[in-house]
Formats: structure tokens, C-alpha cells, sequence
């Protein structure tokens, strides 16, 4: 009997007649989007407040602030090494220009050598890391004047600027 209900749950959930499956798909699919869309926000608003502390300790210096926020804003090593995302994303925040892929590679360069020497083309590893930092909400590509493709970190401020412009 146990046998029987198994094999009609799976027909169940095989058969794409069924309702209940299609509702369950589009539940799941909704919260997927809302919370992709949550974790741009949340990334935004880090790189927002990341952004603030860095220009206060840059007027006041890093002596304003403790060993662990240093270490969160990631202007003191933890020890470890930042992943490469990491540091693209935080290449990104730090600059408040658009930054072409070359830029990001040579900031990358200067800051931590070796995470660039693990890859076979930065170039290339650093361009996908910022074309999925747009997919995630969290910057936007530009084009600059010389008609080249650079990319910036979206703050709290550009987002709102933007919904009140598009409400307008």
C-alpha cells in the first residue's frame, strides 16, 4: 500500500496538470524573486554605510574607528583571504566613479596580488563578477565618453532618486 501512494505522489508531482504542484512552483518562484530582491537592497544599503564610514575615517582617520569595524568596511586584513567577489564589490563601493574592468583588475592588483594570480584571465573573471553584481541589483553598467563599458556600485540614494524620478 505505501508502495502504491509513493508511485501516485510521484505521478502526482510528475504530471504538470496538477495544480497543486503549478501553485507550489509559482510560491516558491514569487519568494525567490522578493528575496533576491531583499538582498540587493541589503547589499545597496552595506555599501551605503561602508561608503559613510570610509569617508568619515578618511577626514578623521582609521584611528576613529575599532579593530572589528576596520575589518568590516575591509580596511585591515582579518587574516584571511576576501573572496574575489568580495573585492570587486568592494573595489566597487570605494569608488564614486564608474570603473571599466581594467580599473577594478588594477585596484584588485594593488590591494591583493594574489587573488588575481588564481585566475587564468582576470580580465575576463573580473568582467563576469561585475556583469552578476548588475544581475543582483547591486551595480549598474554605464557607458563612458570614449564609448567603453564601466560599471558602478548602485547606493541607497541613486535607488531612491531613481524610483521618485520614475513616480514622477
Amino acid at each position: 500500500m505505501q508502495i502504491e501512494q509513493r508511485s501516485n505522489a510521484l505521478g502526482a508531482i510528475a504530471n504538470p496538470g496538477n495544480g497543486h504542484v503549478e501553485e507550489v512552483v509559482r510560491q516558491a518562484h514569487e519568494e525567490l524573486r522578493q528575496l533576491l530582491q531583499q538582498r540587493a537592497e541589503v547589499m545597496r544599503r552595506i555599501g551605503t554605510i561602508k561608503q559613510t564610514i570610509a569617508g568619515l575615517a578618511n577626514l578623521f582617520g582609521d584611528a576613529v574607528l575599532s579593530d572589528e569595524l576596520l575589518e568590516l568596511i575591509d580596511r585591515k586584513s582579518s587574516g584571511r583571504q576576501p573572496g574575489f567577489t568580495k573585492s570587486c564589490r568592494t573595489v566597487l563601493m570605494d569608488s564614486s566613479q564608474p570603473l571599466s574592468a581594467r580599473d577594478v583588475c588594477d585596484r584588485i592588483q594593488q590591494k591583493t596580488p594574489p587573488m588575481l594570480a588564481r585566475h587564468k584571465d582576470p580580465m575576463a573573471s573580473v568582467t563576469t563578477v561585475l556583469n552578476r553584481l548588475v544581475a543582483y541589483g547591486e551595480a549598474k553598467a554605464v557607458v563612458l565618453d570614449n564609448g567603453r563599458r564601466a560599471w558602478q556600485w548602485i547606493t541607497e540614494a541613486q535607488t531612491k532618486a531613481a524610483g521618485l524620478q520614475a513616480s514622477a
